[in-house]
């Protein structure tokens, strides 16, 4: 999800009551929200989206980011003079695997994806039940936000709201799961009720409208882009076509250079755009999830062929 999300879920969790177990625990919490993203700073240093949602985001830094998330609040305490309320240690290394948690299960449920069991091993995993930006999710968070801080400066009771909104988000994303898993099931029905019988097909959640999905299939050597309604269920016939290319010479050829390597390490509906030229070939590979024209996203890597090297097709 998106790091707004991830820090109204931090600051949501503390007006729930938590931020009373600690000093620091507000800020805690936000920041644990966040903690994995630190992965980020590998892309100004060269690294692809291959990097992304991989070894801070895995199961075994979920045991290693909280402890080092507590060091860096003990210290930063400490240089700030010590002023106030000592944090209590055991309550911040809970506040901060609370939050962290909170984070890679958040990134599992968009179609982007995550692999929770990096270093050791790379699967993604996709549950393909929320849209990457939810605005439901930010109204009904930020409002109990909100609420709650209003009515704590008030000096009224003010965890009410926050649980409130916690437990409907809650409630959203149990509900927009099993839509996923219903909308699953009635595309693969309806693409075998025309005959298709497609080996990939991935149903993701549209912005901002529950009811809707985007489906996309592999079928004959193209992707099939086409929407769903979820009530009443209606797959509609595709309104892109795709084609996928892999096939071409110079596409086996890309996907075996570095750039091509990496990029395949995180793509999940990859295609390819050729550009034959005299002297070199240039090879576009785009994710179907972000990008169907090989161009209008960050999501694609390009790549340059001596054309001498391309075998003939």
């Amino acid at each position: 999800m998106d790091n707004i999300c991830h820090t109204l879920v931090g600051a949501a969790l503390a007006e729930c009551g938590l931020k009373k177990r600690t000093a620091l625990g507000t800020a805690t919490l936000m920041i644990a929200a966040n903690f994995p993203d630190v992965d980020v700073i590998a892309v100004p240093l060269g690294h692809s989206l291959g990097f992304r949602r991989g070894t801070t985001h895995g199961l075994p830094a979920m045991v290693v980011l909280p402890v080092v998330l507590t060091l860096i609040m003990l210290g930063w305490w400490r240089w700030r003079g010590r002023q106030g309320e000592p944090p209590k240690p055991m309550a911040l290394l809970l506040l901060s695997a609370i939050g962290i948690a909170t984070h890679p299960f958040l990134d599992w449920m968009n179609s982007y994806g995550m692999r929770w069991l990096m270093p050791l091993d790379p699967t993604w995993w996709y549950a393909d039940t929320l849209f990457i930006v939810d605005p439901w999710i930010w109204l009904a968070l930020g409002a109990g936000v909100l609420i709650s801080r209003r009515r704590e400066r008030r000096g009224l009771p003010s965890v009410t709201p926050a649980r409130i909104a916690v437990a409907s988000v809650a409630l959203y994303v149990v509900a927009m799961g099993a839509l996923a898993v219903t909308a699953r099931k009635d595309v693969r029905a309806a693409l075998a009720a025309r005959g298709i019988t497609a080996d990939t097909v991935v149903v993701e959640p549209a912005a901002g409208n529950p009811m809707r999905r985007r489906v996309t299939w592999l079928w004959d050597g193209a992707y099939r882009i086409a929407d769903y309604r979820v009530f009443p269920p209606a797959l509609s016939e595709p309104w892109f076509t795709l084609p996928l290319n892999a096939q071409h010479p110079a596409a086996v050829v890309a996907s075996r250079t570095p750039q091509g390597r990496e990029y395949h390490s995180w793509a999940r509906l990859p295609y390819y755009v050729i550009e034959p030229g005299r002297d070199t070939t240039w090879v576009t590979i785009g994710d179907a999830r972000y990008t169907l024209d090989g161009r209008s996203s960050w999501a694609t890597v390009r790549i340059p062929l001596a054309t001498a090297l391309v075998p003939v097709q």
